[in-house]
């Protein structure tokens, strides 16, 4: 019998991906994280210091979409996977849904002419749920091509690097778009408008372009893997239950969900700590984020290399420990200490660029594990749930941070007015929220990943025996 490193070579030469189809997956990230990163370090100040609602409402938008979520995701997940069309499973989603969360995306930024707080609530939730449900068409098929077009395990970890390392880009650009529309432009109900315009564009752009340069490989593995159809005949319920008793998947889950609550609620709270802790202009915001985005690219394709070496777990358990250091230095940083802010930003995203790039990475071999044990292939499953509990763990993180901020009583801006002196317990909160909180449930993802079990060893065991089944 054929042994598995002899497994591991086969698929690598039989599914190696050319640079074209690498690149164009990863201009599908662009679609995503675009919105993904605006929304994170933009919508919950916008909510607050531009649209005027008070911290608990503005907290509340970000939730009430995702109860729509709990049903949303797992659903199109599912109906991808039976989803028979000339394009296949996957593309017709992402066709369909790009413009709707390009228009959604740009009206999230209006403020309508009205200073009730439940006709803002009102709005602001209801176009949230619409821009979820169009990204969710868009997020996971798009997600859920990684395990298609590849069963190579180093090659899915090549595939994340510049899925990775576009989410990233995703981020340098979209904050280096707000840097140059806020510098020129003052008033900050166009500023946010625009800024919602350029972005909505660039959205629908990416999703085509990663469809026009990723559909002939997956045309191509299509007609060459016999593909299982059993699944289909599968009730939801049933599928989620057997998606559940996955203990790898379960592992994956815990590494995604506490590096994305960790690290979106820092986002979250950046520019509170920028502006009302530490005291300086919006514009170190951008920058310190840009900092440690840049940072992370740069770190992005050493992780993979290290990764086809030592394995995706030992890389995410060497650099997160380095991201929780910096969290924590945060906490005791002084308003005088600019250059160490910009230090610390780039200590995080050194370790940042694991969490983009393991995790995603870890879930390809998941669906193989999965396939192996109940002969179906059920990526939708899988990446629908990852996405949606991204969004559900975010959502609530977000709205106790808007609960947290109320509580210590902190004073949202009046639109038109200057912003206000914010008491020492507000302040506290601040640097609580973006350091040693996030901290300790980053913790709790270096735990989840010292227990997860699919080494390159045990993948390439599943992949032989995928390969003799399917040749039976």
């Amino acid at each position: 019998m054929t042994n598995p490193p002899d497994a591991i070579t086969l698929t690598a030469e039989s599914e190696k991906l050319n640079l074209k189809t690498k690149l164009a997956y990863g201009v599908g990230e662009l679609g995503k994280e675009i919105p993904g990163n605006i929304l994170v370090f933009f919508l919950l100040f916008f909510l607050t210091n531009v649209a005027g609602l008070n911290p608990t409402l503005a907290g509340s938008v970000l939730l009430v979409s995702k109860v729509w979520d709990a049903i949303n995701d797992p659903m199109i997940g599912w109906l991808s996977d039976r989803t028979r069309s000339p394009l296949g499973r996957r593309y017709p989603w992402m066709l369909w849904g790009a413009i709707p969360m390009g228009v959604c995306f740009f009206l999230l930024w209006f403020v309508p002419p009205t200073s009730n707080q439940w006709l803002l609530f009102a709005y602001y939730s209801g176009i949230g749920l619409l821009l979820d449900t169009a990204l969710t068409t868009v997020a996971l098929p798009h997600g859920a091509l990684a395990a298609e077009i590849t069963q190579a395990y180093d090659e899915r970890t090549s595939l994340i690097s510049f899925k990775a390392a576009f989410s990233i880009i995703a981020s340098l650009l979209s904050l280096s778009l707000a840097q140059a529309i806020f510098a020129k432009i003052t008033d900050p109900y166009k500023k946010y408008l625009i800024l919602g315009a350029v972005c909505g564009v660039l959205i629908i752009c990416a999703v085509y372009l990663c469809v026009w340069g990723t559909y002939k490989r997956y045309r191509e593995v299509q007609t060459q893997r016999q593909q299982p159809t059993e699944e289909q005949s599968l009730p939801i319920k049933q599928q989620i239950q057997i998606a559940f008793s996955n203990f790898p998947f379960l592992c994956v889950i815990g590494i995604y969900l506490c590096s994305w609550l960790s690290l979106q609620v820092t986002a979250a709270m950046l520019p509170y700590f920028v502006i009302n802790w530490m005291g300086l202009p919006d514009h170190h915001f951008t920058q310190a984020v840009l900092a440690v985005q840049g940072t992370a690219l740069g770190m992005m394709f050493f992780w993979g290399a290290v990764a086809q070496r030592v394995g995706k777990r030992a890389v995410y358990c060497m650099g997160i420990p380095l991201t929780i250091c910096a969290l924590i230095g945060l906490y005791f940083l002084q308003p005088n200490q600019v250059g160490l802010l910009y230090i610390l930003a780039a200590i995080v995203g050194l370790g940042l660029s694991t969490a983009y790039l393991v995790p995603w990475s870890m879930l390809p071999d998941v669906v193989d594990f999965d396939e192996l044990n109940t002969g179906h292939r059920r990526e939708g499953i899988f990446y629908g749930f990852v996405v949606h509990l991204q969004k559900v763990g975010v959502a609530i993180a977000l709205f106790l941070v808007g609960k947290t901020l109320d509580w210590s009583g902190f004073i949202s801006t009046t639109p038109g007015q200057l912003p206000p002196t914010q008491p020492d317990s507000a302040l506290w909160a601040i640097r609580l929220l973006i350091g040693p909180i996030p901290a300790l449930v980053l913790i709790g993802g270096l735990i989840c990943a010292y227990f997860y079990p699919i080494s390159r060893q045990r993948h390439g065991e599943i992949l032989l025996q995928l390969i003799e089944r399917r040749n039976v």
